[in-house]
């Protein structure tokens, strides 16, 4: 089976794999190639891969978008780095911890918009 890994601008990786292992929404999950095509969200976290030689690899990915179809596997991210599985623990950590500030700003201009929505709608009943 074919992964290709790609980045906003950029292809990060494309290679033969036997197996892949991701991280979804709901849980951990395994694709080989002859398993039924599929598409889902990824989270922050490892995938792994098992290549032509056998060995095990790794990459973490800031979420994303997996797609299986037929024998090719591709993987949209906005953040990808390779390396061994250490590291790699680090490098999901910060991009967890940017997705939280991302969600907490995003949270903190929605509850400003409501606020303006509701002040607009008393000032419109008050006259």
């Amino acid at each position: 089976m074919r992964l290709s890994i790609v980045l906003p601008l950029s292809v990060f990786l494309e290679e033969e794999a036997a197996k892949v292992v991701a991280l979804g929404a709901y849980g951990w999950f395994c694709l080989k190639p002859r398993h039924v095509d599929m598409a889902t969200a990824l989270v922050p976290g490892i995938l792994s891969w098992w290549g032509g030689d056998g060995r095990e690899r790794f990459v973490a990915v800031n979420g994303g978008l997996l797609v299986k179809d037929g024998d090719t596997v591709r993987v949209a991210t906005r953040h990808a780095v390779s390396g061994e599985l250490g590291h790699l623990r680090e490098a999901v950590d910060a991009m967890t911890a940017d997705l939280d500030d991302a969600e907490r700003a995003a949270r903190t201009a929605m509850a400003r918009l409501e606020a303006r929505f509701v002040r607009g709608v008393l000032d419109f009943g008050a006259r």
